[in-house]
Order: structure tokens, then C-alpha cells, then sequence
């Protein structure tokens, strides 16, 4: 492993029928790795953000899956398919706007239904090397993803960012940072502008503490700041990750994520989307139909203040993401290569 490379936040500790996750409400104060048993545990961890990042989510809830059955007493197939459903519904109700939480989810039940007239414990083992297998594609789609991003930024430009999508929300190399890491390592001498990304300072505490971990030339601002660093020309390009994409390629991403949209399109900087194909659902037909999650007032109040800062009792509205119009998007980086308008034909050409 090259050394800017993090351990891995989620993986299989398989000897102790647990799952390893890094707890990222913790950063960067604290580098903790916990470790869950059960499910109710995992669903805790996906809900509450211990585990984010829509790769990452994918891959705790398929290591989580194989982990709610992996010591059943199941007689046969259909028997541990029984015992299976409700802990793959169970998972599926941590969180409702990533896809690939259910997009592995679905990947798992798939398997065993595929081996569901084999032995349980032989359909055990498929399970975990299915749950295997999404990690380590994980891990290389986003090094293609870093390619293929990697071929539409130049040396020496500075990059935003918003939210976290790096290496502990995916596999390895993360999404849109996966080009940044690959241009680090190739001299590319990027500078970089982590958005802070309000309530939940995932630009703050994740992106930035990664990025100087890896030794990249990373400079935190505030939310509102973004537009007067692209005014002054240090930002040459927008790299952010999604949680989903619609057909038509609206893209659901951390909340303000479609503010910085409208502000590169004001002064013709490039915004691109890097997208895992699990991502894309090609059966949502545009942002209108992705559900948004709302989140506890508490987030935007007093969650990372010494005392509440604002007024007792006022309403708080808290959409964990909004959705980018396709019109803003300059490309859709995908692991199959990139995708320019129109979109609906662009993304369907890759499946």
C-alpha cells in the first residue's frame, strides 16, 4: 500500500464476526476504529455517519449482511434466505437517499438466491466473497475513476471540493478525490479548497484531515467563501462526489453541493461529477424523484458549539442533500468513462 493511503475504513474482521469501521464523527480529533457484531449496531453506525460516503456505505451494509446470517442454524437455502430478508430490510432503513446502500443489499440477496440449493454453509462462504468482491471493485473503480478525472485537469490548478468524497468514504483513493491523489503522486501539484460543508463539517474534519494526511496542499474555507476564491481565479475546476443520479444526470450530493454548482457555471469554471456506475439509477428519471433525507434540528443548532446558538424552540429545516441540475454539470466521470450531455443518453450507453 502506498503510504499516503489511510487504513481502510470499513473491512471484515471475519475471525471475530465483526465488522471494523472508522468512526468518522470522531475526526480528526480522535482515529478510532470500532467494532460491531450485530445489526442493529451496523444500522446505527450507517445512520449516525460512523460509516459515509455512498461506497463505503455499500460495502459496511454487504459486510453486514453476510454477518446476520453467518451463524444461523439454518437446515437449507431456503431456510437462511428466510433469515436473510429481514436483516437486509433492516439495513436498508439506515439511510433512504444513497443508492448503493441498496444497491448491495440487492447484490447480496442476488447471491444467495444464485447458490440457494447449496449447502448453508457453502452459501455463507459465497456471501462473504460477494461482499469481498464489492470492496476490492470498489477499490478499482475509483482508481479508474482518478484516470479518467485525472485526464480533464491540468497541472498546477487549484481544485474545490465540497463534503467528503476521499479515501474513507470509498475502497481506497475515494471519488472525486481519487484524481487528486493520483495527480499528488504524479506531480501534478494541485492545490486544493475544502469547502467546510455545513451542519455536518465534513469538509472541515474529514476532507481537509485526509488530504494533509496524504501530504496535499489543502486550504479549509468556509461554505460562503467559495465564491469569492473562484472570483479571484484560484479555482481552475469543482471536483464532487453524489450519493445517486438520476437518468437524465441529476445528481443528489451533500447539501450545498448545487450552490457551488450555480457559482461555477457564473464564472465558467468546469464542475464535474465523479459517479461510480452504482450510483447512477437509471430508474429514477430526474432529481424530482430522489428522496431527500432530513436530519435531526439538533445538527444545525448546537451539535458542534459549547453552548446552543440559536434561539430555544425555532424551527430548523436540515436536508442532508440537495440535487444538482444536469445543466450544471459539465461531465459525470464514471469508471467507464465520462459522460457529457445529453445524459440520458451518455449514462444509459454505459450499462
Amino acid at each position: 500500500m502506498n503510504k499516503m493511503f489511510l487504513e481502510p475504513s470499513v473491512r471484515l474482521d471475519d475471525d471475530n464476526d465483526a465488522l471494523i469501521l472508522l468512526d468518522q464523527t470522531l475526526l480528526p480529533a480522535e482515529k478510532r476504529f470500532i467494532s460491531l457484531t450485530d445489526r442493529k449496531g451496523i444500522w446505527e453506525a450507517i445512520c449516525r455517519l460512523k460509516v459515509r460516503g455512498a461506497p463505503a456505505i455499500g460495502i459496511a451494509a454487504a459486510y453486514g449482511a453476510y454477518l446476520g446470517v453467518k451463524n444461523s442454524r439454518a437446515a437449507d437455502g431456503e431456510a437462511l434466505l428466510k433469515e436473510f430478508l429481514p436483516v437486509k430490510d433492516y439495513l436498508a432503513g439506515s439511510r433512504p437517499t444513497a443508492v448503493n446502500l441498496f444497491w448491495a443489499l440487492d447484490r447480496m440477496e442476488r447471491r444467495l438466491r444464485a447458490e440457494i440449493m447449496r449447502p448453508p454453509g457453502e452459501i455463507k462462504a459465497a456471501l462473504r466473497e460477494e461482499a469481498e468482491t464489492i470492496r476490492d471493485e470498489d477499490e478499482e473503480v475509483c482508481r479508474t475513476l482518478g484516470e479518467n478525472g485525472l485526464t480533464l485537469l491540468e497541472k498546477g490548478w487549484g481544485l474545490l471540493t465540497h463534503c467528503n468524497a476521499g479515501t474513507i468514504a470509498t475502497a481506497r483513493y475515494g471519488t472525486a478525490t481519487a484524481p487528486i491523489y493520483l495527480g499528488h503522486q504524479r506531480g501534478y501539484d494541485f492545490k486544493v479548497y475544502a469547502d467546510e460543508t455545513r451542519p455536518l463539517l465534513q469538509g472541515a474534519r474529514l476532507t481537509a484531515w485526509e488530504l494533509m494526511e496524504a501530504g496535499i496542499d489543502v486550504t479549509l474555507i468556509c461554505d460562503n467563501m467559495a465564491s469569492i476564491v473562484m472570483k479571484q481565479g484560484k479555482v481552475q475546476a469543482v471536483v464532487v462526489g453524489c450519493d445517486r443520479v438520476a437518468a437524465n444526470g441529476d445528481s443528489a450530493n451533500k447539501i450545498g453541493t448545487s450552490g457551488v454548482a450555480i457559482l461555477a457555471k457564473h464564472y465558467g469554471i468546469p464542475f464535474y461529477v465523479f459517479a461510480p456506475l452504482s450510483t447512477v439509477d437509471l430508474s429514477c428519471a430526474t432529481g424530482e424523484d430522489i428522496v431527500i433525507e432530513e436530519r435531526n434540528p439538533e445538527e444545525v443548532t448546537e451539535m458542534w458549539y459549547a453552548g446552543r446558538m440559536a434561539p430555544a424552540d425555532v424551527k430548523v429545516y436540515n436536508p442532508a442533500f440537495d440535487v444538482t441540475d444536469a445543466g450544471l454539470i459539465t461531465a459525470i466521470v464514471t469508471e467507464k468513462g465520462i459522460a457529457r450531455h445529453p445524459y440520458t443518453e451518455a449514462l444509459k450507453a454505459f450499462f
